[in-house]
């Protein structure tokens, strides 16, 4: 039996938080098992006591509480540290994502075709960016990771980055921000491994829905695909 953990960080997603937990809870995968890592990074809104809800109603559900604010990639690290399964996911405890994607993503990996995919917002028709700068963003520091570490890839910043237990395991992250992207493929590329890409479907939010990441962020992606790139 195979088990997929679905590492979701969370920080003030009061909004979002229990449609998008139903939404991962509703995927069918057959026979795979799912494990969701919960981690609270000190909201100060109602997400705790939703997540609290939610661990109740759902066995499945393992509630991790960060004593201060630590950020995005903080939260995956401690993701990474607890989960059980042999394949590992990242969800975004917002809506702009859609969990029905985890079906065609799994299939490549328990196909042995890949040991690592990424959901891809860039192939084919782009559509669902609410903020036009990200758009172009994403497309910038996706060339410059082609660049730079010579991989197809066009998406990097995506959050669905999907891969084995052995993928994960050999990443040793230090990011506690939104730089934990740029660093888990510049890793994942520098440890030999392959990225296939699939075309999923992405609803982006704006800054005024809650969208957190920003041009301040973009530019130190650029400086941790080159930092990774030399470090020795």
């Amino acid at each position: 039996m195979t088990k997929l953990s679905i590492i979701i960080p969370v920080y003030n997603e009061e909004k979002t938080l229990e449609k998008i937990i139903e939404k991962v809870q509703r995927v069918r995968l057959g026979k795979i098992k799912k494990e969701l890592i919960i981690i609270d990074d000190r909201s100060n809104d109602n997400s705790l006591s939703i997540i609290k809800k939610l661990e109740k109603k759902y066995q499945n559900i393992k509630r991790i509480e960060h004593k201060k604010n630590m950020g995005k990639g903080a939260a995956i690290r401690t993701g990474l540290k607890n989960i059980s399964g042999e394949i590992v996911t990242i969800q975004d405890s917002d809506l702009e994502y859609n969990p029905e994607d985890f079906k065609k993503m799994i299939k490549l990996i328990l196909t042995g075709k890949t040991k690592v995919v990424y959901g891809s917002r860039l192939i084919g028709k782009s559509r669902g960016f609410s903020v036009l700068s990200h758009y172009y963003g994403n497309k910038f520091l996706s060339l410059i990771t082609q660049i730079l570490y010579g991989a197809k890839i066009t998406d990097m910043e995506t959050c669905y980055k999907m891969m084995t237990r052995e993928v994960a395991d050999k990443l040793e992250l230090i990011s506690n921000k939104f730089d934990i992207e740029p660093e888990i493929t510049a890793k994942i590329i520098k440890n030999g491994y392959k990225v296939i890409e699939i075309p999923i479907t992405y609803n982006g939010r704006s800054f005024k829905e809650g969208k957190k990441i920003n041009w301040k962020d973009g530019i130190r992606a650029v400086w941790v695909l080159i930092y990774w790139r030399f470090k020795s």
